[in-house]
């Protein structure tokens, strides 16, 4: 089966779309096979099925379960206020509209939940259209973007904090920032790094030995080197062997994103795929594995000014995934991440995992679009 996967790979690093990749398909009925393809870096030596990625936003799924967890384990509620733990969102203003000036607001109706993180709905997020709001994200810092993260997770909350909603919690959608806030309350909730809880919680009993916020000093040579499409070629940001990921980070990172490896994520995904058990064992609730993986976004929040225009066709969002919603694909959940990475699960069970660090942009696209069609081939 993963001959498909195979060509697609090598069609695009003959392009030079990207200089290597790591890919799993992974039938349910079946073994499942790594396809490892081109260099960890321009010119650097082969890559190898143990590679550790850079994964950033697929860490939204397994944030989400590290939540439901809690919720599951009776120390916090979907629809629980969150002004206990983070009491920085206490009092929210909110704009009368998103493109409104940042002084004309009015209070919240109701307070952030951790439902409205884990569906993106808190009023905080990325915003995708020239605004005051918009700009004073860029100008505090906390404006999203494909670098790692800049500030420590208590500067970066209270930064957000100062600025107002873009809507009323529960009343839109906005992509991204619920995740980094939910992170952060994972620790306050537990009363310890959220690595140290995802370590214990997750990791351990997955055996998801290579995953974690930074590449342990002495994996670092697994880190393959980090690019972006500019001036017609790939250009270097980070590395191989080096950068953010690489040793332990300078400042508190539990709103930050996850490095893992191929055969990590299929662990966790398995997971979910074999009804939220592992070797027998519960990690999950069906009822919870069933709103996860279904469409929890309300048909008012899927505007076209809340991520891109079309996104929202056939498609909906979970917690920490998105969902197909109609059409040849209904039922397929799954996400990408910003540094050129994707993830789908089929209703039978089938994953498919991919792997690259090239930047989600223009020539990435289409390799992630034809990623999506490579079951079955």
């Amino acid at each position: 089966m993963t001959t498909g996967l195979k060509d697609l790979l090598e069609r695009h690093l003959e392009r030079g779309t990207i200089p290597g990749a790591v890919a799993i398909l992974a039938p349910a009925d079946g073994e499942s096979e790594v396809v490892a393809v081109g260099a960890s870096a321009i010119e650097g030596p082969p890559i190898t099925p143990d590679a550790i990625f850079r994964i950033q936003s697929m860490t939204k799924a397994i944030t989400a379960v590290a939540a439901l967890r809690l919720v599951e384990a009776g120390r916090v509620g979907l629809d629980d206020a969150l002004d206990e733990w983070m009491p920085e969102l206490r009092g929210r203003r909110v704009l009368t509209s998103p493109t409104a000036p940042l002084d004309d607001t009015v209070p919240a109706r109701r307070s952030i939940t951790l439902r409205h993180l884990l569906t993106n709905t808190s009023g905080y997020g990325g915003i995708v259209v020239d605004s005051p709001l918009q700009r004073a994200m860029e100008d505090n810092g906390t404006a999203a973007d494909a670098e790692p993260v800049a500030l420590g997770a208590g500067e970066w909350l209270a930064r957000l904090a100062e600025l107002p909603l873009a809507f009323q919690p529960g009343e839109g959608w906005r992509y991204h920032h619920s995740f980094g806030i939910l992170g952060i309350l994972i620790s306050r909730i537990t009363g310890r790094p959220t690595g140290d809880h995802l370590a214990e919680d997750l990791f351990g009993p997955l055996g998801m030995v290579d995953t974690g916020f930074w590449t342990p000093a002495d994996q670092a040579h697994r880190l393959p080197a980090a690019y972006r499409h500019e001036g017609g070629g790939l250009v270097e940001t980070e590395p191989a062997g080096g950068g953010f990921y690489a040793g332990t980070p300078p400042f508190d990172v539990d709103h930050a994103e996850l490095v893992s490896t191929a055969t990590d994520y299929l662990r966790f995904l398995r997971m979910l795929a074999l009804g939220g058990t592992v070797d027998g064992e519960r990690m999950l609730s069906a009822e919870h594995l069933a709103a996860m993986t279904g469409d929890q976004a309300p048909a008012r929040v899927k505007t076209d000014d809340s991520f891109y225009p079309g996104f929202w066709d056939g498609m909906g969002w979970g917690f920490g995934v998105g969902v197909q919603t109609s059409g040849p694909r209904a039922g397929r959940y799954g996400w990408s991440g910003g540094q050129g990475t994707d993830f789908f699960v089929e209703p039978d069970g089938t994953i498919a995992i991919l792997l690259t660090q090239v930047e989600l942009d223009g020539p990435m696209f289409p390799l992630l679009d034809e990623f999506q069609d490579v079951v079955g081939e």
